[in-house]
Protein backbone atom coordinates (compact mmCIF):
# COMPACT_ATOMS: atom_id res chain seq x y z
CA UNK A 1 0.00 0.00 0.00
CA UNK A 2 1.30 3.42 -0.97
CA UNK A 3 0.62 6.74 0.76
CA UNK A 4 -1.67 7.65 -2.16
CA UNK A 5 -3.63 4.41 -1.65
CA UNK A 6 -3.96 5.14 2.06
CA UNK A 7 -5.30 8.66 1.45
CA UNK A 8 -7.93 7.39 -1.02
CA UNK A 9 -9.14 4.67 1.36
CA UNK A 10 -9.08 7.06 4.33
CA UNK A 11 -11.23 9.57 2.43
CA UNK A 12 -13.70 6.78 1.66
CA UNK A 13 -13.72 5.74 5.34
CA UNK A 14 -14.29 9.29 6.54
CA UNK A 15 -17.06 9.95 4.02
CA UNK A 16 -18.95 6.70 4.49
CA UNK A 17 -18.44 5.55 8.08
CA UNK A 18 -21.34 7.55 9.50
CA UNK A 19 -23.53 7.58 6.39
CA UNK A 20 -25.92 4.62 5.96
CA UNK A 21 -24.10 3.35 2.86
CA UNK A 22 -21.44 1.00 4.32
CA UNK A 23 -17.86 2.18 4.79
CA UNK A 24 -16.54 -1.40 4.85
CA UNK A 25 -18.27 -2.20 1.58
CA UNK A 26 -16.86 0.87 -0.13
CA UNK A 27 -13.33 0.18 1.13
CA UNK A 28 -13.52 -3.45 -0.02
CA UNK A 29 -14.51 -2.33 -3.50
CA UNK A 30 -11.90 0.45 -3.63
CA UNK A 31 -9.06 -1.80 -2.47
CA UNK A 32 -10.17 -4.45 -5.00
CA UNK A 33 -9.98 -1.90 -7.84
CA UNK A 34 -6.55 -0.75 -6.64
CA UNK A 35 -5.31 -4.35 -6.52
CA UNK A 36 -4.43 -4.32 -2.83
CA UNK A 37 -7.49 -6.06 -1.36
CA UNK A 38 -5.68 -9.32 -0.49
CA UNK A 39 -2.79 -7.61 1.24
CA UNK A 40 -2.63 -8.24 5.01
CA UNK A 41 -1.66 -4.66 5.82
CA UNK A 42 -4.56 -3.32 3.73
CA UNK A 43 -7.02 -5.40 5.76
CA UNK A 44 -5.48 -4.08 8.99
CA UNK A 45 -5.40 -0.51 7.67
CA UNK A 46 -9.12 -0.55 6.82
CA UNK A 47 -9.86 -1.39 10.46
CA UNK A 48 -7.23 0.80 12.11
CA UNK A 49 -8.26 4.07 10.44
CA UNK A 50 -11.60 3.79 12.21
CA UNK A 51 -9.77 5.37 15.17
CA UNK A 52 -9.65 8.66 13.27
CA UNK A 53 -13.36 8.46 12.54
CA UNK A 54 -14.10 7.63 16.19
CA UNK A 55 -12.19 10.69 17.38
CA UNK A 56 -14.27 12.91 15.08
CA UNK A 57 -17.43 11.88 16.97
CA UNK A 58 -15.84 12.64 20.32
CA UNK A 59 -14.72 16.07 19.08
CA UNK A 60 -18.10 17.04 17.57
CA UNK A 61 -20.11 15.72 20.55
CA UNK A 62 -17.55 16.43 23.26
CA UNK A 63 -20.23 17.83 25.60
CA UNK A 64 -21.90 14.40 25.56
CA UNK A 65 -18.70 12.51 26.35
CA UNK A 66 -17.30 14.95 28.91
CA UNK A 67 -17.35 15.36 31.85
CA UNK A 68 -16.90 11.69 32.67
CA UNK A 69 -19.50 11.63 35.47
CA UNK A 70 -22.41 11.16 33.04
CA UNK A 71 -22.77 7.55 34.15
CA UNK A 72 -26.23 7.01 32.69
CA UNK A 73 -25.00 7.92 29.20
CA UNK A 74 -22.02 5.59 29.42
CA UNK A 75 -24.08 2.72 30.83
CA UNK A 76 -26.40 2.95 27.80
CA UNK A 77 -23.42 2.72 25.46
CA UNK A 78 -22.01 -0.26 27.35
CA UNK A 79 -25.36 -2.06 27.23
CA UNK A 80 -25.78 -1.28 23.52
CA UNK A 81 -22.31 -2.52 22.56
CA UNK A 82 -22.60 -5.90 24.36
CA UNK A 83 -24.37 -7.76 21.48
CA UNK A 84 -21.69 -6.72 18.97
CA UNK A 85 -18.86 -7.68 21.31
CA UNK A 86 -20.31 -11.13 21.98
CA UNK A 87 -21.29 -11.99 18.40
CA UNK A 88 -18.16 -10.38 16.97
CA UNK A 89 -15.98 -12.60 19.16
CA UNK A 90 -17.95 -15.76 18.35
CA UNK A 91 -18.11 -15.23 14.58
CA UNK A 92 -14.80 -13.41 14.07
CA UNK A 93 -13.42 -15.86 11.48
CA UNK A 94 -16.63 -15.98 9.46
CA UNK A 95 -16.80 -12.18 9.44
CA UNK A 96 -13.20 -11.98 8.20
CA UNK A 97 -14.07 -14.37 5.36
CA UNK A 98 -17.07 -12.25 4.33
CA UNK A 99 -14.85 -9.16 4.21
CA UNK A 100 -13.28 -10.52 1.04
CA UNK A 101 -16.57 -10.86 -0.86
CA UNK A 102 -17.66 -8.03 -3.22
CA UNK A 103 -20.74 -10.13 -4.09
CA UNK A 104 -21.88 -10.02 -0.45
CA UNK A 105 -21.39 -6.26 -0.45
CA UNK A 106 -23.44 -5.76 -3.62
CA UNK A 107 -26.37 -7.82 -2.34
CA UNK A 108 -26.51 -6.13 1.07
CA UNK A 109 -26.19 -2.69 -0.53
CA UNK A 110 -29.26 -3.47 -2.62
CA UNK A 111 -31.35 -4.86 0.23
CA UNK A 112 -30.42 -2.01 2.56
CA UNK A 113 -31.22 0.51 -0.14
CA UNK A 114 -34.80 -0.70 -0.50
CA UNK A 115 -35.26 -0.52 3.27
CA UNK A 116 -34.00 3.08 3.40
CA UNK A 117 -36.46 4.09 0.68
CA UNK A 118 -39.36 3.28 2.98
CA UNK A 119 -37.91 3.73 6.48
CA UNK A 120 -39.48 7.16 7.03
CA UNK A 121 -42.91 5.72 6.23
CA UNK A 122 -42.37 2.60 8.32
CA UNK A 123 -41.61 4.55 11.50
CA UNK A 124 -43.93 7.56 11.43
CA UNK A 125 -44.63 8.22 15.11
CA UNK A 126 -41.41 8.54 17.14
CA UNK A 127 -41.84 9.12 20.87
CA UNK A 128 -38.21 9.41 22.03
CA UNK A 129 -36.73 12.80 21.22
CA UNK A 130 -33.72 13.10 23.55
CA UNK A 131 -30.91 10.76 24.57
CA UNK A 132 -31.97 11.01 28.23
CA UNK A 133 -35.21 9.19 27.36
CA UNK A 134 -33.51 6.20 25.73
CA UNK A 135 -34.06 3.32 28.16
CA UNK A 136 -31.53 0.54 28.74
CA UNK A 137 -33.80 -1.93 26.96
CA UNK A 138 -34.03 0.33 23.92
CA UNK A 139 -30.25 0.80 23.94
CA UNK A 140 -29.78 -2.98 24.03
CA UNK A 141 -32.17 -3.54 21.12
CA UNK A 142 -30.37 -0.91 19.05
CA UNK A 143 -27.18 -2.82 19.80
CA UNK A 144 -28.82 -6.02 18.55
CA UNK A 145 -29.78 -4.29 15.30
CA UNK A 146 -26.23 -3.02 14.95
CA UNK A 147 -25.00 -6.63 14.74
CA UNK A 148 -26.48 -6.86 11.24
CA UNK A 149 -23.55 -4.71 10.16
CA UNK A 150 -21.23 -7.69 10.64
CA UNK A 151 -22.36 -8.60 7.13
CA UNK A 152 -20.23 -6.38 4.83
CA UNK A 153 -22.26 -3.85 2.88
CA UNK A 154 -24.99 -3.60 5.50
CA UNK A 155 -23.57 -0.47 7.15
CA UNK A 156 -23.18 -0.17 10.91
CA UNK A 157 -24.70 3.30 10.70
CA UNK A 158 -27.74 2.11 8.71
CA UNK A 159 -28.35 -0.90 10.97
CA UNK A 160 -28.19 1.08 14.21
CA UNK A 161 -30.24 3.99 12.81
CA UNK A 162 -32.96 1.62 11.63
CA UNK A 163 -32.82 -0.05 15.03
CA UNK A 164 -33.17 3.31 16.74
CA UNK A 165 -36.18 4.29 14.66
CA UNK A 166 -37.75 0.88 15.29
CA UNK A 167 -37.34 1.68 18.99
CA UNK A 168 -39.31 4.92 18.48
CA UNK A 169 -36.37 7.35 18.35
CA UNK A 170 -36.68 10.34 16.02
CA UNK A 171 -34.50 9.95 12.93
CA UNK A 172 -32.11 12.70 14.14
CA UNK A 173 -31.73 11.11 17.57
CA UNK A 174 -31.36 7.65 15.99
CA UNK A 175 -28.51 9.02 13.84
CA UNK A 176 -26.82 10.74 16.79
CA UNK A 177 -27.08 7.66 19.03
CA UNK A 178 -25.62 5.65 16.15
CA UNK A 179 -22.63 8.02 16.21
CA UNK A 180 -22.27 7.66 19.99
CA UNK A 181 -22.49 3.88 19.76
CA UNK A 182 -19.79 3.86 17.08
CA UNK A 183 -17.20 4.98 19.63
CA UNK A 184 -17.14 1.88 21.92
CA UNK A 185 -18.05 -0.49 19.06
CA UNK A 186 -15.32 0.64 16.69
CA UNK A 187 -12.79 1.18 19.48
CA UNK A 188 -13.28 -2.42 20.65
CA UNK A 189 -13.12 -3.85 17.11
CA UNK A 190 -10.05 -1.79 16.22
CA UNK A 191 -8.27 -2.55 19.49
CA UNK A 192 -8.92 -6.28 19.07
CA UNK A 193 -7.64 -6.34 15.49
CA UNK A 194 -4.52 -4.32 16.36
CA UNK A 195 -3.72 -6.56 19.33
CA UNK A 196 -4.28 -9.68 17.23
CA UNK A 197 -2.06 -8.31 14.46
CA UNK A 198 0.67 -7.40 16.96
CA UNK A 199 0.68 -10.96 18.31
CA UNK A 200 0.41 -12.81 15.00
CA UNK A 201 2.13 -10.50 12.48
CA UNK A 202 4.09 -7.91 14.53
CA UNK A 203 6.05 -6.83 11.44
CA UNK A 204 2.91 -5.07 10.16
CA UNK A 205 2.99 -2.70 13.14
CA UNK A 206 6.73 -2.32 13.63
CA UNK A 207 7.49 -1.25 10.08
CA UNK A 208 8.18 2.50 10.02
CA UNK A 209 6.54 3.00 6.63
CA UNK A 210 3.39 1.19 7.76
CA UNK A 211 3.17 3.33 10.90
CA UNK A 212 3.48 6.50 8.82
CA UNK A 213 0.73 5.28 6.46
CA UNK A 214 -1.52 4.49 9.45
CA UNK A 215 -0.92 7.95 10.93
CA UNK A 216 -1.73 9.71 7.65
CA UNK A 217 -4.82 7.55 7.13
CA UNK A 218 -6.20 8.32 10.58
CA UNK A 219 -5.66 12.07 10.18
CA UNK A 220 -7.40 12.09 6.80
CA UNK A 221 -10.29 9.92 8.07
CA UNK A 222 -10.72 12.23 11.09
CA UNK A 223 -10.98 15.43 9.02
CA UNK A 224 -13.27 13.96 6.37
CA UNK A 225 -15.51 12.28 8.98
CA UNK A 226 -16.14 15.62 10.73
CA UNK A 227 -17.37 17.10 7.45
CA UNK A 228 -19.48 14.01 6.67
CA UNK A 229 -21.20 13.95 10.08
CA UNK A 230 -22.17 17.62 9.91
CA UNK A 231 -23.50 17.19 6.37
CA UNK A 232 -25.47 14.06 7.27
CA UNK A 233 -27.27 15.57 10.26
CA UNK A 234 -28.13 18.74 8.33
CA UNK A 235 -29.37 16.78 5.32
CA UNK A 236 -31.33 14.31 7.44
CA UNK A 237 -33.29 17.04 9.19
CA UNK A 238 -34.63 18.29 5.84
CA UNK A 239 -34.81 15.31 3.51
CA UNK A 240 -34.70 11.91 5.26
CA UNK A 241 -33.11 8.73 3.90
CA UNK A 242 -34.38 8.32 0.33
CA UNK A 243 -31.24 9.69 -1.35
CA UNK A 244 -29.09 7.16 0.51
CA UNK A 245 -31.50 4.38 -0.40
CA UNK A 246 -31.29 5.17 -4.11
CA UNK A 247 -27.50 5.51 -3.88
CA UNK A 248 -27.21 2.04 -2.35
CA UNK A 249 -29.48 0.49 -4.98
CA UNK A 250 -27.58 2.07 -7.89
CA UNK A 251 -24.21 1.14 -6.34
CA UNK A 252 -25.36 -2.43 -5.74
CA UNK A 253 -26.55 -2.85 -9.34
CA UNK A 254 -23.30 -1.44 -10.73
CA UNK A 255 -21.28 -3.80 -8.55
CA UNK A 256 -23.29 -6.82 -9.66
CA UNK A 257 -22.67 -5.87 -13.31
CA UNK A 258 -18.93 -5.47 -12.67
CA UNK A 259 -18.77 -8.83 -10.87
CA UNK A 260 -20.66 -10.77 -13.54
CA UNK A 261 -18.72 -9.17 -16.40
CA UNK A 262 -15.46 -10.18 -14.74
CA UNK A 263 -14.25 -6.66 -13.95
CA UNK A 264 -14.38 -7.22 -10.21
CA UNK A 265 -13.55 -10.43 -8.38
Amino acid sequence: MTIFDSIIIAIIEGLTEFLPISSTGHMIIASSFMGIAKDDFTKLFEIAIQLGAIFSVVVIYWKKFFPLNRWNFYIKLVVAVIPALVLGFIFSKKIDALLESPLTVSITLLLGGFILLFIDKLFKAPTVETEEHISLSKAFMIGVWQCLAMIPGTSRSAASIIGGMQQKLTRNLAAEFSFFLAVPTMAAATGYKLLKAYKETPELLTNTNNLMILAIGNIVAFVVAIIAIKFFISYLQKHGFRLFGWYRIIAGIILLILIYTGHLA
